[in-house]
Order: C-alpha cells, then structure tokens, then sequence
C-alpha cells in the first residue's frame, strides 16, 4: 500500500515547523511577522487543498501573497478617493 497524503492542515503545519530554523535567525519583530503570515496562510487551507500540489510551500506562499494583494487593492481603492496615479504611476494629491 502507498502511504496517504496528510490533509493541508497538518501539511501546513510540518511546513511551518520546516521553517524553523530561519525564524530563529529573524529579529523579534521579525520572528512576530514570520508567525503572523503562515496565520494568513492557514485562512486559505480548504483552497490550498484544492490545489494537490506536491509542494507545500507554494499553496502557502500563494495564499499569503493573495492576502497582501487583496489588502493592497483595499488600501489603493481608499486612496484614490483622494489621491491618482498619473501615465508614469507617480502618486499625486488631489
């Protein structure tokens, strides 16, 4: 019998603790931020297990940087109410 794939979840936790060592060497702050997007990544488990991409990481990162992205377009959406960006996307002041 082959062995099973573990569900996202638990994926997600091995991977976080395979990071590890490269938290131990961040600053404290850091080390806060570090613990704070594989929390992001987690929102996205039931997607990234979706994905059945043998490689951990890649769902986890996806999930982060889609995170980011969607509080980017919120914060651009905020400022262009009072600010634009001209042809050469320089922020300008209304």
């Amino acid at each position: 019998m082959g062995r099973t794939i573990p569900s996202f979840r638990i994926a997600a936790l091995m991977e976080e603790k395979r990071w590890k060592i490269y938290r131990q060497y961040l600053g404290k702050y850091e080390q806060k931020i570090f613990k704070h997007m594989f929390s992001i990544a987690y929102l996205f488990n039931s997607a990234s297990s979706y994905a059945a991409n043998p490689v951990r990481i890649n769902p986890l990162m996806f999930s982060i940087a889609l995170f980011h992205q969607k509080n980017i377009l919120l914060l651009k959406k905020k400022l262009n109410k009072n600010f634009f960006f001209n042809r050469h996307y320089h922020l300008i002041q209304k």
